[in-house]
C-alpha cells in the first residue's frame, strides 16, 4: 500500500529518504510527488560496473522505445505498437528500452511522476540487464505498464516477475545493489542516452536512430509511415534487407 504524499518535505530531504528506504527495504513503496531528485551515490567501483546500453550486432536494425514507467502513453505505445511488432520481427532488431527524465546538476535524475516512477524505471532497466531477451524483459515491462498506477508496489512486481519467469530476488538485488548506487546509475545512463537522442516525450519510438513515431497525450504524432503495426514491421524488414 502506498504511503500518503509528503509534498511538504524539501527536495533534498525527499531524495535522502528515497535512498535510505532503498538501502533498508526490498523496493520503494512510497510516492512523494513530482520532480524529485535521485542524486548520485556510490563508489568509483560501482560507477565502472555499469554496462553500456545494448548495441546493434551485425545487420540487426536498432529499435528503441523511450518511455516513463508511470505514463499512460507508454502503456498505449507498448501495447498497440511495440509489443505486437516485436512479436513479428524480434529476430531482425536490436531492441532497447530507454527512459525519460531530467538530468540534474548533481548527476541525479528528476522523474516527472516522482520517485515511484524512478524506481519503476530502475526495476524495468534491471529486468532488461538481467534478462536481455526482449521476449522476457519487454513482456515483464508490459505487464507492469498495464497497471502503471500501481508501480512500484511489490505485489505487482512479484506477480509480473512470476508471469515472465524473472527471479524477483535478482531483480531486487540489482535495484538495491551498492546502497542503491547501481540502480541509480542504470537510470542516469538511460536518461542521458535519451537526452542525447533529443527525445522528450513518452512514448517515442525510434527506428534506425531516427524518430519513427510518438504517442503523446493519447494521440499518435510524427508518424510519417503510419502508427500501425504492419507499417513498423514493413519499415523494419526493409532496413533489415537493405
Amino acid at each position: 500500500m502506498l504511503l500518503p504524499s509528503r509534498r511538504g518535505l524539501q527536495p533534498l530531504k525527499l531524495a535522502l529518504t528515497v535512498a535510505a528506504y532503498l538501502s533498508l527495504a526490498a523496493l520503494l513503496y512510497c510516492s512523494f510527488g513530482p520532480h524529485i531528485v535521485l542524486p548520485r551515490y556510490g563508489s568509483p567501483a560501482a560507477e565502472s560496473s555499469q554496462p553500456h546500453p545494448p548495441q546493434a550486432k551485425g545487420h540487426l536494425v536498432p529499435l528503441e522505445a523511450h518511455i516513463m514507467s508511470k505514463c499512460p502513453d507508454a502503456k498505449d505505445c507498448l501495447r498497440d505498437l511495440v509489443l505486437p511488432a516485436m512479436q513479428k520481427v524480434h529476430e531482425k532488431v536490436n531492441f532497447t528500452l530507454s527512459f525519460i527524465g531530467k538530468p540534474t546538476e548533481n548527476d541525479g535524475v528528476a522523474c516527472m511522476h516522482g520517485p515511484g516512477e524512478c524506481l519503476g524505471n530502475i526495476i524495468e532497466l534491471c529486468a532488461q540487464l538481467l534478462y536481455p531477451d526482449p521476449k522476457t524483459f519487454l513482456g515483464f515491462t508490459m505487464c507492469l505498464t498495464r497497471d502503471y498506477q500501481e508501480i512500484p508496489q511489490r505485489e505487482l512486481i512479484e506477480d509480473c516477475a512470476l508471469e515472465h519467469a524473472i527471479d524477483f530476488d535478482r531483480l531486487n538485488e540489482c535495484a538495491t545493489k551498492d546502497n542503491s548506487a547501481f540502480g541509480v546509475k542504470l537510470l542516469r545512463e538511460s536518461v542521458r542516452r535519451t537526452a542525447e537522442a533529443g527525445v522528450t516525450k513518452s512514448c517515442t519510438v525510434r527506428l534506425d536512430d531516427q524518430v519513427y513515431c510518438i504517442r503523446d497525450g493519447g494521440k499518435w504524432t510524427d508518424c510519417p509511415h503510419g502508427p500501425g503495426v504492419n507499417d513498423l514491421v514493413v519499415a523494419i524488414s526493409k532496413l533489415y534487407s537493405a
